[in-house]
């Protein structure tokens, strides 16, 4: 089952705003910067930071890198369900200008998994350390950003993602004060 498609007017605002980012990533050094960030996106830098936390910030340290692993699997539970459901090719497929500048992880562009992890993520890690916030705002954008300027989503699939990904923390705040 597909989601209702977006009106004319917003859908070729996606397609000219993803053409002109997918743009900036043929250039070389962009594209190897955005190409690092997304790769480190995948995983490695956020489970490079629970595992920091966890050995440096004590008990409390452990039951953070713990809340985020949980929010980051009901993040992923979530985002391919959603994949499912929407089917949303992904842009190099169906917008004429776009390249894929790096392999998609799946098939699907709605929404970026890369970013709802990296939002909520981010939020939750924020919350119980935020001399961290410049920093993992920061990447978090840059993480969204790659998966536009490397023709992989819509600027409307990270922005939902965005959306979702800061529901997501929320909810897991919400749930630690509840529970807790």
């Amino acid at each position: 089952m597909n989601a209702a498609p977006p009106s004319p007017r917003r859908a070729n605002l996606d397609r000219r705003m993803c053409v002109a980012a997918n743009r900036w990533g043929a250039r070389r050094a962009i594209g190897i910067f955005f190409g690092a960030i997304s790769r480190l996106g995948d995983g490695v830098f956020w489970y490079a930071l629970m595992s920091v936390i966890a050995l440096v910030g004590g008990w409390h340290g452990v039951a953070v890198a713990v809340q985020m692993a949980i929010t980051g699997l009901t993040a992923l539970m979530l985002y391919r369900v959603l994949k499912r459901w929407t089917r949303r090719p992904r842009p190099f497929r169906t917008c004429p200008g776009v390249i894929a500048h790096v392999p998609p992880l799946d098939e699907f562009s709605f929404p970026s998994g890369h970013t709802l992890q990296a939002v909520s993520f981010t939020v939750v890690a924020v919350a119980h350390y935020p001399v961290l916030a410049p920093f993992l705002i920061g990447f978090a954008a840059l993480v969204g950003a790659s998966r536009v300027v490397l023709g992989l989503h819509y600027p409307s699939d990270v922005l939902a993602a965005t959306a979702i990904g800061g529901g997501l923390g929320t909810l897991s705040l919400w749930a630690e004060r509840v529970l807790v």
